[in-house]
């Protein structure tokens, strides 16, 4: 029977190796989403601008909640608003679709010559690219009403690089467990949901009571959602130690998920 390797080089061999491989599949996949549509690809600027709206006007609004910036303006509240919500999609997308990965591509199991750890990388891929497009519209949103935003604006991929690592390990670690477990698609469902009101994305950490407040960076999208705040609206440099502890953990838990899917994914074919 065929051996895995789970050795922390194999996962950036393989990922690295297989780089041109990953570029096709995300982009079969991103423009595979839009296809037979009337405005294709503009759909994903339509998505972030509908959802901006609504939860602006439902929180802002309706639950009158507040930002530390000073002001009642709703603009200020939806560009504060926005990054979380961006960080947020992009955690739920990946997690929402994990349990389903090699379920939904059975064919590639049978292919002793496909590298089945690429899939969880795939779908990230995916993700970042809507990512990055709700992006785009909160600079040109930032431009048109605030200006020039702050020059840290440029950490942003590097505030983010320890929630991907920690993405992809919790994908690869899920798309096994799918497998074997077919329950677990409609577990995450539940915890991603429990996960939205749970994250300061639409209010500030200091507005959870302060003896349950440490338990909020429990959560492992917290400290992205308020790092990408501090660079992207208020123009600060995220605290180094905390970075680079978040960033040892993520990498940990990408090694720890390649690890569990290389060790199981030799019973693929048989449960299949």
């Amino acid at each position: 029977m065929q051996e895995f390797s789970i050795s922390p080089l194999k996962m950036l061999v393989d990922l690295w190796r297989n780089r041109g491989l990953i570029r096709a599949l995300v982009h079969r996949e991103v423009v595979g989403r839009y296809r037979g549509s009337v405005l294709g690809l503009f759909w994903s600027f339509f998505n972030p601008i509908l959802m901006l709206i609504i939860y602006t006007l439902v929180f802002s609004v309706v639950f009158k909640m507040r930002w530390n910036v000073g002001s009642d303006s709703k603009t200020e509240f939806a560009m504060v608003l926005f990054p979380g919500l961006i960080v947020f999609t992009l955690f739920s997308e990946c997690l929402n679709r994990a349990p389903s990965l090699i379920l939904s591509n059975v064919n590639y199991v049978k292919k002793v010559v496909f590298p089945l750890e690429i899939l969880p990388s795939v779908a990230l891929g995916s993700a970042i690219f809507h990512g990055a497009v709700s992006m785009c519209v909160w600079f040109i949103a930032y431009l048109f009403l605030f200006g020039m935003p702050h020059l840290t604006v440029v950490l942003i991929p590097v505030v983010l690089l320890p929630l991907l690592l920690f993405i992809l390990g919790v994908s690869w670690f899920l798309a096994s467990l799918g497998v074997y477990l077919r329950d677990v698609a409609q577990f995450i469902g539940m915890i991603t949901t429990i996960l939205m009101f749970l994250s300061p994305i639409f209010y500030p950490v200091n507005a959870f009571p302060e003896k349950y407040r440490s338990l909020l960076f429990l959560n492992p999208i917290t400290p992205a959602i308020e790092q990408a705040r501090d660079v992207l609206f208020w123009g600060k440099v995220p605290d180094s130690s905390m970075y680079l502890i978040y960033l040892l953990g993520g990498a940990l838990v990408a090694w720890c998920g390649f690890a569990w899917f290389q060790k199981t994914r030799r019973g693929f074919a048989d449960v299949l």
